[in-house]
């Protein structure tokens, strides 16, 4: 800490290239320090974080205040921190190493090849089959990938490999098949594999009245590029997961939009661009 202070206050004596650098060094590392405290905030990874400040804190007063013992037995503990904060945070460190290495943010960059596109029938598909499971209050949990692998999951459930179909879909989550607890796993225009387990979000920031199939949603997506959709089984809500965040969808229009704007990139209709219509002159014939 003392470092830190002492770099701070010789940035007045140094050159101005020199001060210049020391200032880009110290803001990419508040940058880097604010984007993990907001992936933290709101899991258990923020409780931590907490305690670690009340931990520095009582090992900067314990010395002052004449605390040997309790100051010498932090000191100590604080020598392992490096290793213990790996240890802690692993979860964490994964999901942003996840995160950093997603192909839809370096695609631009490295050329890499398109993900697979759905159709606009799939899509329909789609809609219908969610539509009909949220009338009838089935619960539903279904993931379409985008630029991210899902194969390990698929590899947990049962392979299908069948084309998106609303009949298909709408059978596979009611009661009585047996496939119906778990996720259907989607590329592009194919059904890959149902009854599929997923990671739970340990988020705080989820609502407390939603239960499991909410929570894998939202854990399937704060790791890997896809879409989650999930309906509730108790109110027929229909929500949207993406980037571990949850959208509640309202209306059939609102859903098929969505849909088609994050799996065919096609933008809704109030932000396409306008058409400029222009009127057409009328022909003249000449005759000779």
């Amino acid at each position: 800490m003392q470092d830190f202070i002492s770099g701070i206050t010789n940035l007045r004596l140094m050159s101005r290239e020199d001060a210049a650098i020391s200032a880009v060094d110290i803001l990419i590392v508040a940058f880097l320090l604010y984007r993990l405290l907001m992936l933290v905030r709101g899991t258990r990874a923020w409780r931590i974080i907490i305690g670690l400040l009340i931990f520095f804190f009582v090992l900067l007063i314990s010395e002052p205040l004449k605390l040997h013992t309790l100051h010498w037995l932090l000191v100590q503990a604080s020598q392992l921190g490096a290793v213990a904060l790996a240890v802690i945070f692993l979860p964490e460190l994964r999901q942003v190493a996840e995160g950093v290495g997603k192909l839809d943010r370096w695609t631009p960059l490295i050329g890499a090849g398109e993900r697979p596109r759905s159709q606009a029938r799939t899509v329909e598909e789609l809609v219908a089959a969610i539509s009909e499971l949220s009338s009838n209050r089935v619960g539903a949990l279904i993931v379409i990938e985008r630029t991210s692998s899902l194969a390990e999951i698929v590899a947990n459930g049962v392979e299908l490999n069948a084309k998106v179909s609303a009949p298909l879909l709408v059978s596979i989550f009611y009661d009585q098949n047996p496939l119906h607890d778990g996720a259907v796993i989607i590329q592009g225009d194919m059904v890959l594999a149902a009854a599929c387990r997923l990671p739970l979000s340990e988020s705080s920031r989820i609502d407390s009245t939603l239960h499991m199939r909410h929570r894998a949603a939202v854990g399937m997506t704060e790791g890997q590029d896809c879409l989650s959709v999930v309906v509730s089984e108790e109110r027929g809500t229909i929500r949207v997961a993406r980037e571990g965040k949850l959208r509640i969808i309202e209306t059939t229009v609102e859903l098929r939009e969505l849909l088609n704007s994050e799996l065919r990139d096609d933008k809704p209709a109030d932000e396409r661009p306008k058409r400029v219509h222009r009127e057409r002159k009328p022909r003249v014939e000449v005759r000779s």
